[in-house]
């Protein structure tokens, strides 16, 4: 059996969030505007015209991610011309914080185990259909991040875990717009054997699932190649969604190729230690150290804790909620019955208004036995969009402990059902909890029920 190694790399793109574009004042929107509408000449490339100063908040939103994956600020970094001839690049070139000679804005940093390389700052090209040969320029100069990991990635699993968990930690800052999603490249070379094949490169991949689907392909071929004694090229290629297989684009790249000098219309920038400083203090708690923490401080379980870690508002619900009432049951009232609720109302916890007091009212009201859970799951749907004191429903909610009405209930409900008795009393469980459910219909969920249990097996006994 062939003893088969991946390397594997991966480039993310994502779209920093920011009203206005890089080098001008223009709409940074170019998903809800009609084509060619949020432009000018400076994100067109007209001759004659010059870049305005970088903007500001796509850098700090880039110091930000960078300080979320623990990595080091450089103090002083330039702006660099990529050159490329393609028709999507108005300019020729295109301007980025990367590059043979460049200084990212930062680098050598790590996110669960794997080196982050650096992140810096770039502008986007245009979009371009080679089939019609049509571009909108709304997408130029739209200010995005690229992270660089290190060829740590060994399957393409650990690169699909590894990007779900750092999306949910970009997720915490809302630096990258989520709905855009991510552009991703991967870099795969395979050892079969002893025999290192080249690095090929493969582009534009626009979900974490084209990622995997392409590593597996890439993976496949090469060692297939290697197993025959054959080379593997170094090249560029793309992903075909349809057939899960990838295709060569050209011969890959090196640096000299792209002519990288430093950009004579764009200042140094020099980043200060009392920015970081100030960008570091609002930079929240990792999703990791939430999950670490809510184990051991709650003593709540790991799966638990990554579903509340995996949305930051989420998190902080539940941190709310855990001061103040047994943190198994908050987190068992959110993982479970709070997301139910959100799915079935297609929200998210951001999007709706409920307040952390009503819900720790109506965790009290179960532990105190004044409510029933089914009582208090039919509450909760009613928090949906904007939550209220359950004590002001109580009346209408409130658990039957009185035997006697329950007593009197359940007579009612087996005199409305003798073939549900007679099942019984033949041996039908299931005509015990048809029963049950009876009693609680008529009670609205009120009726306690263990109380109803006995009751109604006293009542079919005698």
């Amino acid at each position: 059996m062939a003893d088969i190694k991946p390397k594997i790399g991966i480039e993310i793109h994502g779209y920093l969030t920011t009203k206005e574009k890089l080098f001008c004042r223009c709409s940074a929107d170019y998903k809800s505007a009609g084509q060619n509408t949020n432009i000018c000449p400076v994100c067109t490339g007209c001759p004659g015209s010059k870049p305005m100063a970088p903007n500001a908040e796509a850098l700090k939103k880039c110091i930000a991610i960078a300080l979320m994956l623990d990595c080091k600020i450089n103090n002083k970094v330039i702006w660099q011309r990529k050159h490329y001839d393609w028709p999507d690049l108005p300019k020729g070139y295109q301007n980025t914080i990367s590059g043979a000679y460049s200084i990212p804005v930062a680098e050598i940093g790590k996110f669960n185990d794997v080196i982050i390389r650096e992140c810096h700052l770039e502008e986007d090209p245009s979009k371009w259909d080679p089939e019609t040969g049509k571009i909108d320029y709304n997408r130029c100069g739209v200010p995005l991040i690229e992270i660089v990991t290190e060829p740590d990635f060994t399957s393409s699993k650990h690169a699909r875990e590894w990007l779900n968990q750092l999306l949910v930690a970009l997720s915490y800052i809302k630096a990258v717009d989520k709905d855009a999603g991510i552009k991703a490249d991967i870099n795969v070379s395979v050892n079969v054997n002893g025999k290192q094949g080249e690095r090929v490169e493969i582009k534009n991949l626009n979900s974490v699932y084209s990622v995997e689907k392409a590593i597996d392909h890439e993976i496949l071929r090469q060692s297939s190649l290697l197993e025959k004694g054959e080379k593997v090229k170094r090249e560029t290629r793309t992903f075909n969604e349809s057939g899960k297989t990838t295709t060569v684009m050209r011969s890959k790249e090196q640096a000299e190729d792209y002519r990288f000098i430093p950009d004579p219309d764009l200042p140094i920038i020099e980043i200060s230690k009392d920015l970081v400083n100030e960008i570091q203090k609002i930079i929240p708690e990792s999703p990791n150290l939430k999950i670490k923490r809510f184990v051991e401080k709650y003593g709540i379980d790991e799966k638990a804790s990554k579903v509340l870690a995996s949305d930051l508002k989420l998190a902080d619900f539940f941190d709310k909620i855990a001061c103040k009432i047994s943190a198994n049951l908050a987190s068992s009232w959110i993982t479970v019955e709070l997301l139910r609720v959100l799915n079935w109302n297609k929200k998210t916890l951001e999007e709706v208004d409920i307040n952390p007091d009503h819900f720790i009212e109506l965790l009290q009201l179960i532990e105190k036995k004044e409510i029933t859970e089914l009582a208090a799951k039919k509450m909760l749907n009613d928090f949906i969009p904007k939550s209220f004191s359950p004590s002001t429903k109580l009346k209408k909610a409130g658990r039957i402990y009185d035997i006697k009405e329950i007593e009197k209930i359940c007579k009612e409900i087996i005199k409305k059902n003798k073939q549900a008795v007679e099942d019984y009393q033949k041996g039908g469980q299931k005509a015990l909890f048809f029963l049950m459910g009876e009693v609680m219909k008529a009670t609205n969920r009120r009726a306690d029920s263990e109380l109803t249990e006995k009751t109604l097996i006293e009542l079919l006994k005698s």
